[in-house]
């Protein structure tokens, strides 16, 4: 039987719009709907628009407005940072610097340079997910024009010493740029480019809360990049194109609220994590990938049964290490899409993987470079919460699973 009560656990995919913002942008959409390049009111209104957008994302991120550019998704924001930035600085070298676990928008932008004649170094991870300062430092080179590390890796929740990263790049190397996809951890983390040593920081509106169609580029000051798109020189010619007024409203709207209460939305999330974590010690063999007191380097992460040795608040501690909004969960013996269907007839919505490649059933890169084989490959779901989570909903995910896991365990042995 389905429950009464719909529950969404796939929010790294996508989040449920705010109404604040659907009510800002239908205000926009009906009376602000100028053109911002347009030289009468109606064109001043939705300049305006624009204008107000950029100093509260400015004010988050501790930069000037002038830094920041509106593309139309975090891939776009990816792609003309690393593609822009390589071709700008290909003088200078022609060598990158990247991760095994990056999103698609940076290694298909990567195995592109690649085609073109630049080489890439692909750092391998722990079996937490995790880069360190040393392996980056050690990578760059004197050719070494881009590193690109992801912030928040959108499939287990590791969180990249991105702080570290960027002082030994700059340590190195002052002139080799930092490209940093932020978007998992837009709205969920502190960040500021400018004590980070960031000099391109990709984010997106969907997975904050605001609509789809929107995203954001932060670009360091005197930093090269060139364009990608040709047009009317929009947005200082950098990415020429009408501007979505009304998503860069709801993008900038959205990320005030959040930022407006980050530390309790972020406690929170982590108080929903560590209570579903618990509840699944009564499962066997089921594991969370990404946690650090649930795994050694080079070791697969211990059971939900093992892991009742570890005390609480190291369990807790650790738990506080990653994303908060994001846990990968390995249930041996089930497949992850036969799972997924079986929750969403209970009105219970996760994820096979990654929602962000596309819906063609794959084998994640992310989960073979951290040590996951096999069949265990494709026994893998994500849950990832977000603020419109409640306790509630966690309890329903884990009652779900307690029921339906042994008995399509069942099913698969006869």
């Amino acid at each position: 039987m389905p429950v009464s009560k719909e529950v969404y656990l796939d929010n790294s995919a996508t989040t449920r719009v705010f109404p604040e913002v659907v009510r800002l942008m239908d205000k926009i959409y009906l009376e602000e709907y100028g053109n911002p390049s347009s030289m009468h009111h109606k064109g001043v209104e939705a300049e305006n628009e624009i204008r107000r957008a950029k100093e509260t994302l400015a004010g988050i991120l501790k930069c000037q407005p002038k830094n920041l550019y509106f593309t139309s998704c975090g891939s776009e924001s990816d792609n003309i940072a690393i593609l822009g930035g390589a071709l700008a600085n290909c003088r200078q070298g022609r060598h990158l610097v990247t991760t095994r676990i990056e999103h698609p928008a940076v290694l298909e932008s990567m195995k592109y340079l690649e085609s073109q004649g630049f080489t890439v170094t692909y750092l391998p991870v722990d079996a937490n997910g995790h880069v360190s300062a040393e392996q980056v430092r050690d990578a760059v080179r004197e050719d070494t024009i881009l590193v690109s590390i992801m912030f928040t890796n959108n499939e287990i929740g590791a969180v990249e010493p991105v702080a570290d990263i960027g002082a030994a790049i700059k340590e190195k190397n002052p002139r080799t740029l930092f490209h940093v996809d932020a978007v998992q951890a837009f709205g969920k983390e502190e960040i500021l480019p400018g004590r980070m040593h960031i000099d391109f920081l990709a984010a997106s509106g969907h997975k904050i809360h605001a609509p789809k169609g929107v995203g954001l580029l932060y670009v360091a000051d005197g930093v090269k990049v060139r364009n990608l798109i040709f047009g009317g020189g929009q947005q200082n010619g950098l990415r020429s194109g009408t501007e979505n007024v009304a998503g860069i409203a709801g993008m900038a709207l959205a990320a005030q609220m959040l930022y407006g209460n980050l530390a309790a939305e972020r406690e929170q999330l982590f108080a929903m994590k560590e209570h579903f974590i618990l509840r699944m010690r009564e499962l066997e063999n089921v594991r969370f990938n990404g946690i650090p007191a649930l795994s050694a380097p080079g070791e697969a992460n211990t059971s939900p049964q093992e892991s009742a040795a570890v005390p609480a608040e190291e369990l807790s501690a650790s738990i506080r290490t990653t994303a908060p909004q994001v846990l990968s969960l390995t249930v041996p013996g089930v497949r992850a899409e036969v799972l997924l269907h079986a929750l969403e007839d209970r009105n219970i919505y996760v994820s096979s993987g990654s929602a962000c490649s596309s819906n063609r059933p794959h084998l994640s890169e992310t989960l073979k470079a951290i040590g996951v084989h096999g069949d265990e490959l494709d026994s893998t779901i994500r849950l990832s919460t977000s603020v419109m989570n409640t306790m509630e909903d966690m309890d329903a995910a884990a009652d779900a699973l307690l029921s339906i896991v042994p008995m399509l365990r069942r099913y698969t042995r006869q």
